[in-house]
């Protein structure tokens, strides 16, 4: 209160003081809660009325905004309390710097200080972090009222987005410059600091793998000599989490159902530069499935049916994967005979001593529940039918728990979110469910521009469009250019996966291509069209059918002679064909990590039209194990084909089998096969190819693991052979027997951040005078 005895309310930066008269003298050193309440209740008792209002200092903000916040009516009367509350709305309206209110009788005069505006949002002081990529995260915005409480969050949402590349001693300080016309610019002054990255990753209580095979299974990695090239070196807080996530997948995939990690600790280093990050795990034991079973009480269930299904041996590795699988096919069985609501559920007994586990699947009847509706959210490019096709499950169907996870785990493997949540809720009636699908979208398209190297085609440049979801529709579309000195490509597909809306796969594709390099003593054109139908007939199996056209020619060059055989090929061939194809992999997919087979086999018919009449035959079977604790993985390939013409005509070399590093290694494109032995020709190709390659890749134990260098060992044996009657031509010198050629090796993958890197080194051990021989070879592919 001023000498006049006028209640006198001010405000700075949020602090209130409110004065009555009479009082001042009462509030003393030592007065405590009691005194303080007395103030209070005076002030809330006196009582005030107004005619007039005068509103000074306002220049943005204009008077009648500022009564109506105020919330004091003329002419009627006010207490003290209520006029703190008004005052209160004003300073929490974020308006105004200050606020005083000041009555004078009947006239209340409300002085404010605005707070200036946004002209301007800067960042200065970075390199590391582009300023669109900070500026996303800042809530400040331009022509907007600067808060200071949330230019203070913004540069915690910067110093936290700096942590999250693995700067977490970056600062950063909210600057104002002042302008005229009450505005300011807001500058985020950066000092980034140093990355701090993980300079040792260890682990204790592991005995049954080895620290350089479980560094394998994190996503974080150690810093190492590349450390510049190497992204997951940086140490963030919240890939830890995801990291002693994928631990525990590891060993419960292996049959460690004990396992857990019991910690993992980060230590900051003295320089704050490094983290040395320990996780403590305990084993346990390993289980193998003892006893496996199925067993039912319900009068419809032939039990035998179900122990068929029962896929899971005694001896082999417990893992949940295998329980849930057998379970799916239970409740599949189920569905398939026509039974609602029935629930494979396992009930696992535990023998420590034997270390193994028995398990009895109980098929009974589950609990009565329909699936109401499934909603969509977060979805903004991708359509809802997209995400709902990976659901076997639709509105009025019975709900089943086991199949909605499954759904949940085929939205996520689609690559389109970055995270994906699926959970189920009470329906509008205690027998029915929701099931709410709610995703966060990124991108998925590519554009890539890079630079490859080939031995055999030597440098090019490639520029590559790929785009997994195009148009929200869930389609693929790839674009794709590559040149080199002397070959020179390109080429677009389009599939789309769900053709009908089933599972059922249509795709186009158009290529182009040219080779005139030395290998081949003739220049080649191809230009052809595919298209196709895939679809699973199997768990682990798809089939496809096809059809495709292609124009092929077949140039002499001026400074070359041809062998007879070639001659009869020059020219333009059309060859319009039929064909299918069967594949079946569980390597990376199969109930066992540790090992997996792949088949395919397919034949492809021309004569559908076009100059060109044959049946060509195509075959593959491999196998892939780990060994000695997953630190060595074996690979064994055998691969062969065979072309049969129809009616007199003789092969052309476009469609016969030519030699390369998928074949076997060791020997040049085309470097083994039949012969013209007058013209040493080495592109003739052959009718038949078989081939057999064995490889050994381990971890090289003088390199650190984190550079992602490891190495093979291989040998590989193959034979193309076979031509048609070449006598047509006049008596020509030809080798085209079966001769079993084979070579030895050694190899070093590097899996970098610019690509894939193999370097190998061969010797052959069985060929003849004429094979040519290739001892080294360098596959690059660079992108950026």
């Amino acid at each position: 209160m001023d000498d006049h005895g006028r209640v006198r309310i001010a405000a700075g930066r949020g602090a209130v003081a409110l004065l009555v008269s009479g009082l001042q003298g009462t509030r003393k050193a030592g007065m405590g809660l009691v005194g303080a309440a007395l103030i209070a209740g005076a002030a809330q008792a006196q009582t005030y009325r107004f005619d007039t209002f005068e509103v000074q200092g306002n220049t943005r903000i204009d008077t009648a905004s500022v009564l109506s916040t105020l919330g004091v009516t003329p002419g009627q009367p006010v207490s003290a309390g209520a006029l703190n509350d008004g005052f209160q709305r004003l300073q929490a309206s974020g308006l105004f710097q200050n606020v005083e209110i000041v009555p004078q009788g009947g006239k209340l005069l409300i002085v404010v200080d605005e707070y200036p505006t946004v002209n301007r949002i800067s960042i200065e002081g970075n390199q590391r972090l582009k300023d669109e990529v900070l500026l996303s995260v800042v809530g400040s915005q331009v022509r907007r009222v600067y808060d200071p409480v949330q230019a203070e969050r913004d540069a915690a949402a910067i110093t936290d987005a700096y942590r999250q590349a693995g700067r977490i001693s970056a600062t950063v300080q909210p600057k104002i410059i002042r302008r005229d016309d009450n505005r300011v610019d807001l500058v985020f002054e950066i000092a980034e600091g140093r990355v701090s990255e993980v300079e040792r990753l260890s682990f204790v209580g592991n005995r049954a793998f080895s620290d350089r095979r479980l560094r394998r299974v994190l996503e974080t990695k150690q810093a190492g000599l590349f450390r510049v090239l190497v992204g997951s070196d940086t140490f963030v807080s919240e890939r830890v989490a995801l990291d002693r996530q994928l631990l525990q997948d590891f060993y419960l995939s292996r049959g460690y159902a004990d396992m857990q990690v019991l910690s993992a600790v980060p230590e900051l280093s003295p320089e704050r530069d490094a983290y040395f990050l320990t996780f403590r795990i305990q084993e346990g034991q390993q289980f193998r499935y003892g006893r496996v079973g199925a067993t039912s009480a319900l009068p419809e269930i032939d039990t035998s049916l179900y122990q068929a299904e029962v896929q899971v041996q005694p001896g082999d590795i417990f893992t949940p994967q295998s329980i849930e699988r057998t379970v799916q096919r239970l409740e599949l069985l189920a569905t398939r005979q026509g039974l609602t609501f029935v629930r494979a559920t396992p009930q696992i007994t535990r023998n420590p001593a034997s270390q193994t586990v028995d398990v009895n699947f109980v098929i009974e009847k589950g609990e009565r529940l329909f699936v109401e509706r499934i909603d969509i959210e977060g979805n903004a490019t991708t359509l809802d039918r997209v995400i709902r096709r990976e659901f076997n499950t639709v509105e009025g169907d019975p709900y089943n728990p086991r199949e909605i996870r499954a759904a949940a785990e085929r939205i996520r493997a689609l690559g389109y979110f970055s995270q994906a949540e699926v959970t189920a809720r009470e329906g509008t009636t205690p027998e029915t469910v929701i099931v709410d699908v709610d995703v966060e979208e990124q991108p998925t398209g590519s554009l890539g521009f890079g630079l490859n190297y080939a031995v055999e085609s030597g440098v090019g440049v490639s520029l590559n469009f790929a785009e997994t979801n195009f148009l929200g529709r869930g389609q693929v579309l790839n674009v794709g250019v590559n040149t080199a000195s002397e070959r020179s490509s390109a080429s677009l597909t389009f599939i789309e996966p769900y053709f009908l809306n089933r599972d059922l796969a249509l795709s186009f594709s158009t290529s182009y291509s040219e080779n005139s390099d030395d290998v081949f003593t003739f220049d080649t054109r191809s230009v052809g069209f595919r298209t196709g139908l895939e679809f699973p007939v199997g768990e682990f199996s798809r089939l496809g059918v096809f059809y495709g056209i292609s124009k092929d020619k077949l140039e002499a060059r001026d400074d070359t002679e041809l062998s007879p055989i070639l001659l009869e090929d020059v020219g333009d061939e059309i060859t319009s064909y039929v064909g299918y194809a069967w594949s079946y992999s569980t390597i990376g997919r199969g109930l066992d990590p540790t090992r997996g087979v792949r088949l395919r086999f397919g034949q492809q018919f021309a004569g559908v039209g076009g100059d060109e009449e044959f049946v060509k035959t195509t075959f593959l079977a491999a196998a892939q194990r780990t060994v000695r604790n997953e630190e060595i993985t074996l690979n064994a390939t055998f691969e062969g084909g065979l072309l049969n013409m129809l009616g007199d005509e003789n092969s052309r070399q476009p469609n016969r089998f030519v030699n390369s590093s998928s074949i076997i290694r060791g020997f040049e494109s085309g470097g083994i096969g039949p012969r013209d032995l007058n013209f040493d020709d080495a592109s003739l190709g052959g009718n038949y190819f078989v081939a057999a390659r064995f490889e050994a890749q381990f971890e090289l134990g003088f390199i650190p693991e984190e550079y992602g260098i490891a190495g093979a060992t291989f040998l590989d044996m193959g034979s193309v052979w076979g031509l048609d009657d070449t006598d047509a031509t006049g008596p020509i010198p030809v080798d085209d027997d079966f001769y079993l050629n084979s070579a030895v090796g050694v190899g070093f993958l590097w899996d970098t951040a610019i690509g894939p890197l193999r370097f190998n080194f061969t010797t052959p051990v069985r060929k003849r005078d004429f094979d040519r021989e290739q001892n080294f070879d360098l596959t690059i592919q660079t992108r950026f």
